[in-house]
């Protein structure tokens, strides 16, 4: 322990501040646990966690297991069978009913983070973003320890119904208890997360996100009032998306000019199939890249970055539905030149 411990332990005592009085324990007791005080580790901790320890209140900027991330007026459009499951989550929060956890479960790039953010900024709440990193701990038992801390400071806010906490990527602490691949220490915090779930402040709103959600835990599963599967994009979805996205981002590339069929073309031919996030990131690309002396340049920058396995040919194009001119803006070859060696091919 050293002298800013003692120091900054009377400062929190005398600012009233139980976050930082407790976080400045726990500092002090992984400092006697690593020096070998094992005992007086433990005896601090069970302090800690008796009903006469402070009682945590998170404030913004308080708590090394939070961190307050801005709510976004820039979503990505979502398929209308995920967002009938969305406009069902706000009314579900708004009636005050108690329905108040949810997951969101897709792949990376179907808009789940995203999603969330908007949702917070609807319900006019603040984010809160759980840092996992600060969770998990390698020493025996912490991690369970530190979670517990966590929901007890989730449930103490001050503010419960201006909250949302976000559990980004919550597989960190959630996988499979019964996986044999799993270690004992994390399938133990799984079990502390149900306890936490159980117990949650009904006014807090918490949303989880996952990828891995074919190895998560059935049982936290059934702790969620509704699962969101944002693995429900069809091609004409991507097609509808991009158009939207392109759309957005021409108001700020005034050079560049809208060509909506041909773009719903290369989205329908692109291999493999990318997500929202990811095509978000390409056409944002595509367009800053151009030559702004070319209108179209990005399309064909669009269709070599979607379409890897197309075949240039020009025969290929016309018999994938291109047209002439579309041809000639994704290969660069002449209109009069692209019907030459089409009508020659065709003879």
């Amino acid at each position: 322990m050293k002298k800013k411990n003692i120091i900054n332990l009377i400062k929190y005592h005398s600012e009233n501040n139980d976050i930082g009085f407790r976080n400045e324990a726990y500092e002090i007791a992984r400092d006697f646990d690593e020096s070998g005080d094992y005992q007086l580790a433990e005896y601090i901790m069970a302090l800690l966690s008796s009903a006469n320890a402070f009682v945590p209140q998170i404030h913004e900027n308080e708590s090394s297991f939070f961190e307050k991330i801005p709510v976004s007026n820039e979503s990505l459009p979502l398929p209308e069978d995920i967002q009938n499951d969305v406009m069902g989550i706000i009314n579900a929060i708004s009636h005050n009913a108690g329905i108040n956890k949810f997951l969101f479960q897709g792949a990376p790039g179907t808009g789940k983070t995203e999603t969330v953010k908007q949702i917070a900024r609807i319900l006019d709440r603040e984010i809160y973003l759980v840092n996992f990193s600060e969770i998990v701990d390698s020493k025996l038992g912490q991690t369970q320890k530190n979670i517990t801390t966590l929901f007890s400071e989730i449930n103490e806010m001050p503010q419960p119904q201006k909250v949302l906490v976000l559990f980004d990527e919550i597989d960190a602490i959630a996988l499979d208890r019964t996986n044999s691949n799993d270690l004992r220490e994390m399938g133990r915090a799984t079990t502390t997360v149900l306890k936490g779930l159980d117990n949650l402040n009904e006014r807090v709103v918490l949303i989880a996100t996952t990828n891995l959600f074919s190895h998560f835990d059935k049982a936290i599963c059934r702790r969620f009032d509704a699962v969101v599967d944002f693995d429900r994009y069809s091609i004409e979805d991507l097609m509808d998306i991009s158009e939207r996205i392109t759309d957005g981002l021409l108001t700020k590339f005034k050079f560049a000019g809208k060509n909506t069929r041909l773009l719903r073309k290369i989205v329908g031919h692109m291999q493999p199939v990318l997500m929202p996030g990811e095509l978000k990131n390409i056409i944002k690309t595509s367009l800053a890249f151009s030559d702004p002396n070319n209108p179209y340049d990005y399309l064909r920058r669009l269709f070599q970055a979607l379409c890897t396995n197309a075949d240039l040919n020009l025969k290929s194009l016309q018999n994938s539905g291109f047209t002439v001119r579309e041809i000639e803006l994704l290969t660069g070859v002449s209109k009069s030149q692209v019907s030459r060696e089409l009508q020659e091919d065709s003879e």
